[in-house]
């Protein structure tokens, strides 16, 4: 799948197993230069695992998440340590923030 001249990260096919639980199938996603976009679902759905995947925490089962460099270079992300898909400018934080014990 070629991406969108525009793209800065291209999800293609990425599917995550835990043992005999699927629990992301065949997902693509493709988000361009100014975009924001979100992702919502039902608990369970697997929007953390798919973050995970896309940040490097966990390495996706089948497909390939891919960062679009700017000089238009694609840059896969699988098996990527997270200090290093950082670098290429994507992060994420945590549902729990709070920074101090209660």
């Amino acid at each position: 799948m070629e991406h969108n001249k525009d793209a800065v990260l291209a999800v293609r096919n990425v599917s995550m197993n835990f043992g005999g639980l699927r629990a992301l199938s065949d997902v693509d996603l493709e988000v361009r230069k100014g975009e924001v976009v979100a992702l919502i679902g039902p608990n369970g759905a697997g929007k953390t695992t798919f973050f995970n995947c896309i940040t490097g925490i966990y390495t996706p089962t089948d497909g390939e998440v891919v960062a679009v460099l700017r000089d238009g270079k694609e840059k896969r992300i699988n098996g990527m340590r997270t200090n290093h898909v950082c670098e290429l400018g994507m992060a994420r934080t945590f549902q729990n923030i709070r920074l101090f014990p209660a």
